[in-house]
């Protein structure tokens, strides 16, 4: 397993799954210290070897190095789980536009050039699963959270077409759908239908297994944004949430 933004306490909950098992990681992220730290616990609980790379996410330059690297050390690929991301408040986007490019940059825009460059990769083996980190959020552009909602909304839209353009090539493409999580991204904010990471992640691995295509997560969030979409226009512009 490929795990990119291999910080993410989503994603290192979704690897300790997997590593007992006794899977192979290679692991990518900014902090090295964090990094090493998440390697560690998961050759703790039974992964059989753990390679950690440790770049800043947005620079494209080494993305060919870490395609190679990841090559070099699994003698194949079969799962990329691409998690990095930031959530502000809407009102430090709305106050700064750097802030919100900056936000956009790591939480969309490095999400799918990773996405890019994997599925040339298992494209090419004719086999494995890219999973995505999408949320909820990108569902429906809110005014509490519009500017976060829409890089995720960039990562359903692509996944929905690349999904159709390797469903033939044994490769499978999921897209996860989180409600809120309780993870440090959100400790600092009351958020009501918060679920256990614990959760989140076991049904992140069952829908890998099962090589689903959508999942929201808890499960009661199809429900609610289905909902949510079907609100009219003009009503929903009224709606503070």
């Amino acid at each position: 397993m490929v795990i990119i933004g291999a910080t993410s306490a989503i994603a290192h909950h979704v690897a300790r799954l997997y590593a007992t098992r006794g899977w192979k990681f290679f692991l990518v992220a900014r902090n090295e210290e964090r990094t090493k730290a998440v390697a560690a616990d998961l050759l703790a609980r039974g992964a059989l070897d753990v390679q950690v790379y440790v770049a800043d996410l947005r620079q494209r330059d080494l993305y060919a190095d870490i395609v190679k690297k990841s090559q070099n050390m699994l003698p194949t690929i079969d799962v990329v789980l691409i998690a990095q991301g930031v959530y502000r408040n809407q009102d430090e986007s709305d106050a700064d536009v750097h802030v919100m490019l900056d936000d956009f940059m790591t939480n969309a825009v490095s999400v799918l050039a990773f996405t890019h460059v994997f599925a040339s990769v298992l494209e090419s083996q004719g086999h494995g699963s890219i999973v995505g980190l999408s949320s909820v959020a990108g569902d429906r552009g809110r005014r509490s959270n519009y500017a976060y909602g829409s890089s995720k909304a960039a990562i359903t839209a692509y996944y929905s077409g690349l999904r159709g353009r390797l469903h033939k090539s044994g490769v499978n493409i999921l897209t996860v759908k989180p409600g809120p999580v309780k993870t440090p991204m959100i400790a600092d904010k009351k958020i009501p239908l918060a679920a256990n990471v614990e959760l989140v992640a076991t049904d992140i691995a069952k829908a890998i297994d099962k090589r689903r295509s959508v999942l929201y997560t808890p499960r009661v969030w199809r429900l609610i944004m289905l909902i949510v979409r079907m609100i009219p226009e003009k009503m929903f512009i009224r709606l503070k949430f």
